[in-house]
């Protein structure tokens, strides 16, 4: 008999990540993941550019800062454990403004403060050195960020689980908890599991889920799509590994950059798009019901009204393929409209305050037996050993 069961809710990295984490803390601890895909990280997990960031943009103290140091160090030794890849190809971030070159330095100092490896500022020569075909007036180097396979890092999360005597449930959606004297009965599937403690894990369905527990209200996923260009295997080679701009502070998002993936491909993005559609991977799909939910959260007319300039630029970027690398060309010259072709997508769960802030940092909320994960963005799947620690520190295993 198990001493307890733990359910959690989406078999994302993160969920996985946490499900594991209890079987090392608690041997004979029963683990149930639900997962209401037909696969594990059908979602962000599997949709995401693969890099393993070093650290370098989060503020000092932050979970984000703190669990990405921790999370990079854990996931470089798991891979090597178990045969996964993880490449170190490096990563510059370049300003090619004056103007962007004091956000540079402001960057670089957060950076040092979180203690990133081998960080090093470039002149223009400098990058070059590092990225032959790269533009820019100075640029951060970061040596030890890394790309490696999530998707597959995901799963033998879940198969550390299953041997450790724990289930997962694909094709299991959670559509009701219900509590029964000290046990929570979850409806996945047509099916009812009871459990003794709950984790939800569930990304862009983490507030739905929250509702069925009737939890807080706040904050509200909205989801962001990110679109990716493939560079065409004639310019693949002007990439060596990770070309960013310098992030508006304004946004949690990165901006469009280039990244060499663990196949030796070169993918240019992703842009951030509202997306219409709580799973909206394609421009053209739209889920009014979706549409209602947004427009319906007081923070989304508030941030509509910071941000649509921001939005309508990156919108002409999703439609055209010229707009999209308008931008992305000042970081490689030699890469242009001509030598992309449009790759997949993701989309992002982003969690929006009341108030109309994009919320940033990590987000956790612990009620009791039942933790919920409100905000897991980049580098979430970075962190994801860490956050599965803090997740668990927190239950008291």
């Amino acid at each position: 008999m198990a001493e307890e069961t733990v359910g959690i809710v989406g078999a994302g990295i993160l969920g996985l990540a946490v499900g594991r984490e209890i079987t090392l803390r608690r041997p004979g601890t029963r683990v149930v993941v639900f997962e209401k895909e037909d696969s594990i990280g059908a979602h962000q997990t599997g949709h995401n550019s693969g890099v393993v960031h070093a650290g370098i943009y989060y503020s000092p103290g932050s979970l984000k800062a703190r669990l990405c140091t921790r999370g990079r160090s854990l996931l470089k030794e798991y891979c090597a454990e178990h045969g996964l890849p993880y490449e170190e190809c490096g990563k510059l971030v370049v300003a090619v403004t004056p103007e962007e070159v004091p956000r540079l330095e402001r960057l670089a100092d957060l950076a040092r403060a979180n203690g990133v490896p081998g960080l090093r500022k470039l002149t223009a020569g400098g990058i070059t050195e590092v990225e032959p075909h790269a533009g820019g007036l100075v640029a951060l180097h970061s040596p030890r960020t890394a790309i490696t396979d999530y998707v597959r890092i995901a799963e033998e999360f879940g198969r550390d689980i299953v041997a450790a005597g724990g289930e997962i449930l694909l094709g299991r959606r959670v559509s009701a908890v219900d509590r029964e004297g000290g046990d929570l009965r979850v409806t996945a599937g047509g099916h009812i599991e009871s459990v003794d403690r709950l984790v939800v894990c569930a990304g862009l369905h983490a507030d739905r889920v929250a509702r069925l527990l009737s939890d807080t209200a706040e904050p509200r996923i909205i989801p962001f799509r990110g679109e990716y260009m493939r560079v065409r295997p004639s310019k693949a080679d002007l990439v060596r590994g990770m070309i960013y701009p310098v992030p508006d502070p304004r946004y949690p998002f990165l901006g469009v950059h280039f990244t060499r993936r663990i196949d030796g491909g070169v993918e240019v993005g992703p842009n951030a798009v509202l997306a219409t559609a709580r799973e909206g991977y394609h421009r053209w799909r739209v889920d009014p019901a979706e549409l209602l939910r947004i427009a319906s959260w007081p923070g989304s007319a508030r941030m509509a009204v910071r941000h649509w300039r921001t939005g309508l630029r990156e919108l002409r970027g999703s439609l055209s393929v010229r707009a999209y690398m308008r931008a992305a060309r000042h970081y490689v010259p030699g890469i242009g409209p001509g030598d992309v072709v449009r790759a997949g997508a993701g989309v992002r769960a982003q969690a929006l305050d009341r108030d109309g802030t994009l919320v940033d940092d990590f987000r956790v909320h612990h009620s009791g037996e039942v933790t919920i994960v409100r905000n897991a963005p980049s580098p979430a799947a970075t962190s994801s050993m860490a956050i599965a620690e803090h997740i668990v520190d927190a239950m008291g295993f």
